[in-house]
């Protein structure tokens, strides 16, 4: 008994080093390498996202140089009176030939003045639909849109200028599919300094990101910034958000899913680590029946060293509340059966993880409030599970409080 304990605190401890620590610095010694070898003149690092001779007959030819292609950016929107004007002057304003460019406003059953502020703001479509959720929404949007790409943003996400031509670039390798930019979160006039450490997750996020993209293909986007080929684009079900299921999806289709650092936008973050909670775990059901039954786990379409990477960064990071759980039962149980200095200190020290989350609300130093981070972070998964498998999900949700 004590020998089967020892094995499943061990490999649950091993699989969340795994997932937070020891795949990243994988990922960046596998970068290393192929630079080195790309610099000896080996050629480009194999792109294992893209199979060779898998693409699409329609997206074979890449884009001639110097040549923009046609742009349709979507914003959907659902009662965003407040910010919708402001975020279709920044589309406007876009370092992007206007003759090219198609700006959409998806009102998702909007209840107050969206629709109105869009139009008198000059969005060049403002379409008022009945609430079906943001999915719906852009689905709806593609089919109305005319651009050869089409590019999707937050209704409180104000893209940089230089932002649509960086994010459009990425086309020009035919083997793109999908490509998401980069989001900087801004802390919202009068958020306590330091309340919401999310920050600091957000720049390892975005590091990790750049490794995957580099090596392979990325195994999620973000909401505020991305782009697919118009002839690309995948319907999914409207409580699958498109972060997450599009980027595999276009692998499995035999196309790359890239981060474009130098497509840029910024967005309020959450000002309280309790409403950052509160995000993650809405954002959790919509993840849970992707994983479950929306293809994510079927290894049918992707290369292996995608599989591996979605595994890692994906499937053990959405598991890690449960084998924090197991790790800290298989502990308690050895140290009961028997007190050794080993198993003492590692339970020591899943202990004062606790204290210190605990704590934080009261101290407010930083090492506490990155623990208590961390801590409720990690339970989010399992929070968004409890909900999924509870009540359901439905396809809208409301914004997060302070993001306005």
């Amino acid at each position: 008994m004590r020998s089967a304990l020892e094995v499943v605190f061990w490999a649950c401890a091993a699989l969340i080093v795994w997932t937070h620590v020891g795949y990243a610095a994988t990922l960046a010694a596998l970068s290393g390498i192929a630079g080195l070898l790309g610099r000896r003149g080996r050629g480009r690092a194999p792109q294992a996202g893209a199979p060779e001779g898998a693409q699409a007959p329609e997206l074979a030819q890449a884009q001639p140089a110097g040549r923009l292609p046609s742009l349709s950016l979507i914003i959907a929107a659902h009662d965003e009176e407040k910010v919708i004007a402001q975020t279709v002057e920044r589309a406007l304003a876009l370092d992007y030939p206007r003759a090219q460019l198609q700006v959409i406003v998806a009102c998702d059953g909007c209840t107050d003045a969206t629709a109105e502020r869009a139009r008198a703001a000059g969005a060049d479509e403002v379409l008022e639909l009945a609430r079906a959720g943001k999915i719906r929404a852009q689905d709806l949007a593609v089919e109305r849109a005319s651009g050869e790409i089409v590019a999707f943003c937050d209704a409180n996400a104000l893209w940089d200028a230089g932002a649509a031509r960086a994010l459009t670039g990425a086309f020009a390798d035919p083997s793109v599919g999908y490509a998401c930019g980069q989001v900087r979160f801004e802390r919202p006039p009068g958020a306590r300094s330091g309340a919401n450490q999310e920050g600091v997750y957000w720049r390892y996020e975005l590091a990790v990101r750049a490794l995957e993209s580099r090596l392979c293909s990325i195994t999620a986007g973000n909401g505020a910034i991305y782009a697919t080929r118009r002839d690309a684009y995948i319907v999914v079900d409207p409580i699958m958000g498109h972060d997450l299921s599009l980027p595999f999806n276009m692998v499995k289709r035999g196309l790359r899913a890239v981060y474009v650092p130098g497509a840029e936008a910024s967005e309020k973050m959450v000002p309280s680590l309790m409403g950052e909670f509160a995000r993650k775990r809405r954002m959790m059901s919509h993840t849970w029946p992707i994983v479950v039954r929306g293809g994510m786990l079927s290894p049918r379409g992707y290369p292996p060293a995608y599989a591996a990477m979605m595994f890692s960064h994906r499937v053990l990071r959405y598991c890690t509340p449960l084998l924090h759980l197991l790790a800290l039962a298989a502990n308690v149980a050895l140290v009961a059966d028997r007190v050794t200095a080993l198993y003492v200190s590692t339970l020591s020290l899943q202990a004062a993880l606790l204290l210190a989350a605990l704590l934080a609300g009261v101290l407010g130093a930083r090492p506490l409030l990155l623990a208590r981070y961390y801590v409720l972070t990690t339970a989010s998964p399992a929070a968004g599970l409890w909900d999924w498998m509870r009540h359901g999900t439905v396809a809208w949700w409301d914004a997060a409080e302070g993001t306005r």
